[in-house]
């Protein structure tokens, strides 16, 4: 508790979390803001009914905003998904390969673009909601979704959805900037433990009657302790490389010498991949809207819970795992930086010996990370399909809850220990710190 009141002795601080805390709250209360024309009612009902599986996991990372259709419908995700393009085009195109080399201008750019593109794919995605609204229709066994269907309808749902993804974009760069931890992690983690009280209340409600053996209770209570303490063991879990600075005069003082470790941590990745796997998992719904060819059947053969889509999820995290990796760290610039300070990891040249060997530690890391990034994601889906084990939040949501958690937490932390106050968990300093891999 005292090292919890530190956290109000401390005016930025205290600032930034009071900030961030009203931006999440200004984003719960646009969830009830309702997109013209449509009636939520409904939509709430053929969410719920549990027809369309996918319908369930956009309305989750949406907090759900998809069945109040809010104008906060399609949430942070279609800045997800211009991240993953530029990402990937980072790679394979020279100017902007060139931008992100120069650094934080570089990066300013790229994040510019970045806003341009999620404008623009807020727009089609907005456009092919309101087609599958319209279509709702002539579906639906609890009634209209749509009042008035029409281009009038059409082009209100994309103004509106689209000023709400720009709004939420926004608001998740004023957090990052202003407040505490990242805004657009915990846009999302707000918007998934929205519902967790309402889950859990549902849950025992199920118990009580019956619904749901205790034994079955006690299980889902277990795998969820057992989920969490992997997912903070394996993302605090580091490789440390041992590091020696060479000794040289400087005047008449002999300066280096000492011994340090560069840190390589097992998920370097944090929650990236299952969010990129996820949002473009959802991108097939947005294609089939406009009747592409084959998007119809991708949609109908990728349904959660499916066999299918449990292989393809798990392949595109462990892709996007090493994908991130090879993008956010190079080791020939961490060998170049070691050789500038005249630093040197023991038995290995500096230079380009240093680059290699730093690259196959890393792969090795990675791959132990991909893996227990699948597998995080993977198994609870799996317990709930084969089993029917009520789990309300999936295994991506519950690291992307964990992690965000662990990431805010050691900001917060690290805030206190430079103004030389505990952190939060105990008198000795901060025990979120990375284990040895």
């Amino acid at each position: 508790m005292i090292a919890f009141g530190n956290i109000f002795k401390v005016p930025e601080l205290r600032r930034r979390i009071l900030y961030t805390l009203g931006m999440l709250a200004v984003y719960r209360i646009g969830i009830f803001v309702t997109t013209p024309f449509v009636d939520r009612n409904v939509m709430r009902q053929i969410v719920q009914s549990g027809q369309q599986s996918f319908l369930g996991m956009f309305n989750l990372f949406s907090g759900g905003a998809l069945e109040q259709l809010s104008i906060f419908a399609l949430n942070i995700m279609p800045y997800v998904t211009a991240s993953i393009i530029f990402s990937l085009l980072s790679v394979v195109m020279k100017p902007l390969e060139e931008l992100r080399k120069e650094g934080e201008a570089g990066q300013r750019k790229i994040n510019q673009y970045t806003r341009y593109a999620t404008v623009g794919l807020a727009l089609v995605q907005s456009f092919g909601i309101a087609l599958y609204l319209e279509s709702l229709n002539t579906s639906s066994p609890y009634g209209d979704v749509v009042s008035n269907p029409g281009w009038a309808f059409r082009l209100m749902t994309m103004i509106s959805l689209t000023t709400g993804t720009a709004f939420l974009m926004w608001l998740g760069e004023q957090i990052t900037e202003k407040g505490i931890g990242n805004g657009i992690s915990l846009i999302i983690f707000a918007g998934i433990v929205a519902n967790l009280p309402d889950a859990v209340v549902r849950t025992l409600s199920m118990a009580e009657g019956g619904q749901i053996q205790p034994i079955t209770l006690l299980l889902v209570v277990c795998v969820a302790i057992l989920v969490i303490a992997v997912i903070v063991f394996f993302e605090r879990a580091q490789r440390r490389l041992p590091i020696h600075y060479a000794k040289r005069v400087a005047g008449n003082q002999v300066v280096g010498g000492q011994t340090s470790h560069l840190p390589l941590k097992v998920n370097m990745s944090g929650v990236i991949p299952p969010i990129f796997a996820s949002s473009l998992l959802m991108f097939p719904f947005t294609l089939a809207s406009y009747n592409v060819p084959g998007m119809e059947w991708l949609t109908q053969n990728l349904q959660q819970g499916t066999w299918v889509w449990m292989v393809v999820f798990a392949t595109m995290v462990i892709f996007f795992c090493f994908f991130y990796t090879a993008v956010t760290f190079q080791p020939v610039d961490v060998a170049e930086n070691l050789k500038k300070q005249n630093a040197f990891i023991p038995g290995i040249r500096p230079g380009k010996a240093t680059a290699d060997y730093i690259d196959r530690v890393v792969t090795r890391v990675t791959f132990g990370g991909a893996l227990y990034v699948a597998a995080v994601c993977t198994v609870p889906e799996v317990m709930r399909t084969e089993w029917h084990v009520p789990f309300y939040l999936g295994g991506t949501s519950l690291m992307i809850v964990v992690g965000v958690a662990l990431d805010t937490v050691q900001q917060i932390e690290s805030h206190l220990i430079t103004r030389h106050y505990e952190g939060l968990t105990g008198p000795k300093g901060p025990r979120v710190r990375g284990r040895r891999g």
